[in-house]
């Protein structure tokens, strides 16, 4: 597939909300808010579900399909509270010893002023040093944009999936246009160089394993992602928390 193609259905409003995935893939899921410190961003849905007789907690950027939803979860773009709320339930995650799955889709944190006065990057740089030492398995699935740190934040994990018409880059074809040749619209010629798409990350490692989507239904692709899951938790459950730590280490070092 074309990159731009690729960035064009990842962005796509009709696309699977990392609510509609909880829904799908999980048996229940009870929500949990805020970060005990400033609010309840939107924009990061959180909270413990049920993996067959499995409870795990999950996260994940939220957007909307219309802009009164998107307005809503700021289009997906986190404030500082909700990467501190994420952080807040994985550690509560690692006190009970669940599993932790992740769902990225975002162009990027909010770079807003708001943001920058309540510690945009202090909460981006902490979660990055906080889940690498997560002694519970952490799973990350790419489901659209992956963009920056933003999506890093709830990246750092033993396993990083992604689906097929997905997307994962150090920020946007635009923005690396407008960097490289202060002209964002030679976005396109920036998106061959970027090496963003699931097949070109799949070839470099970054990812683990690409999930097929094209011509499935979001049900099927469901089944698919809560098969995997749970066959990964199975054949990796003797695994103790230091290890846990110490494969999310070796796996980041390769880099």
């Amino acid at each position: 597939m074309n990159p731009m193609k690729t960035v064009k259905a990842a962005r796509d409003n009709g696309r699977t909300l990392t609510s509609e995935w909880i829904d799908l893939v999980f048996d229940t899921f009870i929500e949990l808010h805020g970060d005990r410190n400033f609010g309840d961003d939107q924009a990061i849905i959180g909270g413990i579900a049920m993996l067959g007789a499995r409870p795990v907690t999950v996260i994940g950027m939220e957007k909307g399909h219309d802009l009164t939803r998107n307005l809503q979860t700021n289009f997906g773009s986190v404030h500082p509270e909700g990467y501190r709320k994420s952080l807040r339930l994985m550690k509560q995650a690692e006190k009970f010893g669940r599993p932790i799955v992740t769902f990225v889709n975002t162009a990027g944190a909010f770079c807003g002023i708001t943001a920058e006065e309540r510690g945009i990057g202090q909460a981006i740089a902490n979660n990055l040093a906080q889940m690498s030492q997560l002694q519970v398995p952490v799973i990350c699935i790419l489901t659209g944009e992956g963009g920056s740190g933003g999506a890093l934040a709830l990246a750092v994990a033993n396993q990083v999936w992604i689906l097929e018409l997905a997307m994962y880059s150090i920020l946007s074809p635009e923005g690396f246009a407008s960097i490289l040749w202060k002209d964002s619209s030679r976005a396109a010629e920036a998106s061959k160089l970027m090496g963003f798409t699931s097949k070109e990350l799949l070839e470099q490692t970054i990812v683990d394993q690409v999930i097929p989507e094209q011509r499935k239904s979001p049900e099927k692709i469901a089944q698919h992602i809560r098969k995997q899951l749970i066959d990964y938790l199975d054949s990796t459950k003797s695994r103790t928390g230091p290890e846990w730590a110490q494969d999310r280490y070796e796996r980041f070092r390769k880099f």
